[in-house]
């Protein structure tokens, strides 16, 4: 079977003799059940430890937790946009604080580009306060 040729050798042989295709590829899916739910382990443990450092930037933060997410989809487990937008939430830093209360303040709630554009907002602010506020502190320039 032409299949079983292109598996690398670790795998065929771990995987019984079939006659139809479809019969391999169902042998080969039930080799890495137990993995997926390592898989989903090691997804969630990543995904409540993920914090934004500020380094690589909030879109991308986003971006990184979205895609986490994502690879939950692919393993029919599902986390609506809502919990997603107030997990990342509570991934942000506490120089987030007054950005947060504000959300939760508000009746509205945010789909995914709303937040990633008003942490990007936020994100470019607090930067540009930072700057101000190195700038007070080093004195004026000679």
């Amino acid at each position: 079977m032409i299949i079983r040729s292109t598996i690398s050798t670790v795998i065929r042989d771990a995987i019984p003799e079939k006659e139809r295709t479809m019969d391999c590829l169902r042998a080969i899916e039930e080799q890495f059940v137990g993995s997926t739910k390592a898989l989903v382990n090691t997804l969630m443990i990543k995904m409540i430890t993920v914090k934004y450092d500020g380094r690589s930037g909030v879109r991308e933060h986003i971006m990184k937790m979205i895609d986490m997410v994502n690879h939950f989809k692919g393993m029919d487990i599902e986390i609506s946009e809502g919990f997603l937008v107030h997990f990342i939430m509570t991934s942000l830093p506490t120089q987030f604080g007054p950005f947060k209360m504000n959300y939760n303040m508000q009746k509205e709630k945010w789909k995914m580009s709303e937040l990633t554009a008003m942490c990007v907002q936020e994100e470019k602010m607090l930067k540009s306060e930072m700057s101000e506020s190195a700038d007070l502190t080093n004195g004026p320039h000679k």
